[in-house]
């Protein structure tokens, strides 16, 4: 049996919600379109879009700076219009502009906005270490900063607005876990975001929070836990074959930690002739994902509606621009600990929700993904059968 290779400790960290965040995520839903923190399909364009064209502006700028668009196209087809739209209706133009996975790029775009005088900077940051330097930065020039879906260790700005990630993870485990329930000693591969994202290491945790028990007790078999680099499916792919292959080819559950890293493996399953024979779960609720399960060959994935992620940003933004700091702390009343800077970090912390076969219609019901896009080809008939259209 191989032992497992858990994700860098550094990236640890744990958080616990106030009771106040549910009442407050709650009263604040209802602004924009939605996504998820997956690949759904995508123009690249990254070029900077302020708020003109009629609407916004009169109260100044607020800087985004968005991460990539090369492992997850969620970036440019959501978050971007719907930061834009919900900083707009509140009478400020919004600065979006996209690294491209370049973290030079990202520290110059922060640079030119915070020249501009930007009354916020929003931060996706490509990873704790250029965001961190980014908030520093902008602090020093009297600019509050927002982390944005990843905190960054280690950081300076004051809040935070994401989901509840360890609950992702908690929602993946916990499926997992359902579907091998009658399977004693079951063999789980895990296929684990990139080491440097410290969302990656908040779903590990979640994960094992209900699988531990699990391979301790015997129920379940640890094969092996892999971090991939960069979120690279690709090498997701490459690293999950060479696992199934020195394993002479056994495996009964694939924990994958999005949607395209379980591509990735149901590729190989299917290879194998192991797909829909194997449960494997996702994270992202992505057109391609919502298919694979509902063909079959993907369990579960995970839907985290980045509307109320982008309103609560835009809110909070909003707040800070203004100087009312009163406000802020009432829309951030969850939080979340940062043991490399040795902080806690009021935050905003959204809940996700489970996507089974039966839930798929729920998605397209909220307008994330539309019938037209998503019932097409070989899934027409499921999408009949579970009335979506």
């Amino acid at each position: 049996m191989r032992t497992k290779s858990p994700l860098p400790p550094a990236n640890s960290t744990r958080r616990r919600i106030r009771p106040g965040l549910a009442a407050a995520a709650v009263a604040m839903s209802g602004l924009l379109a939605l996504t998820a923190c997956g690949s759904n399909s995508s123009s690249n364009d990254s070029s900077t879009t302020s708020g003109g064209g009629g609407g916004g502006g009169g109260n100044g700028t607020v800087g985004v700076i968005l991460p990539e668009t090369a492992t997850s196209a969620r970036w440019e087809s959501f978050d971007k219009p719907l930061l834009q739209n919900a900083l707009r209706s509140a009478g400020f133009d919004a600065d979006v502009q996209n690294a491209q996975g370049d973290v030079q790029k990202f520290s110059s775009l922060a640079d030119g906005m915070i020249a501009k005088g930007v009354k916020v900077l929003v931060i996706a940051s490509i990873n704790s270490e250029v965001g961190g330097a980014v908030a520093a930065k902008a602090k020093k020039a009297g600019i509050p900063t927002i982390d944005y879906d990843r905190l960054n260790l280690g950081g300076s700005s004051d809040y935070y607005v994401s989901f509840d990630n360890v609950k992702v993870g908690e929602l993946q485990g916990t499926a997992l876990a359902g579907a091998l329930k009658d399977k004693q000693g079951a063999e789980v591969v895990e296929i684990e975001g990139a080491p440097t994202d410290n969302n990656a290491t908040l779903f590990h945790q979640g994960q094992l929070k209900v699988l531990q028990p699990l391979y301790d007790s015997g129920a379940l078999k640890l094969v092996r836990s892999q971090a991939i680099d960069d979120w690279n499916n690709q090498k997701g792919g490459t690293t999950f074959e060479q696992i199934l292959t020195g394993n002479g080819g056994k495996v009964d559950g694939v924990v994958a930690a999005n949607d395209g890293l379980a591509g990735a493996v149901i590729t190989v399953l299917k290879k194998n002739g192991l797909n829909g024979k194997v449960p494997v779960t996702g994270q992202d609720a992505t057109a391609d994902g919502l298919k694979a399960v509902l063909r079959g060959d993907q369990f579960m994935t995970v839907f985290k509606p980045i509307k109320e992620e982008a309103e609560n940003a835009a809110k909070l933004a909003v707040a800070l621009a203004k100087g009312d700091t009163a406000a802020a702390d009432a829309l951030a009343q969850g939080v979340s600990q940062d043991p490399k800077g040795k902080r806690d970090v009021k935050s905003v912390l959204l809940q996700p929700q489970t996507v089974l076969r039966a839930d798929v219609k729920k998605v397209t019901d909220a307008g994330f993904v539309k019938a037209s896009d998503l019932c097409t080809g070989d899934v027409k008939a499921a999408c009949t059968e579970l009335g979506i259209s």
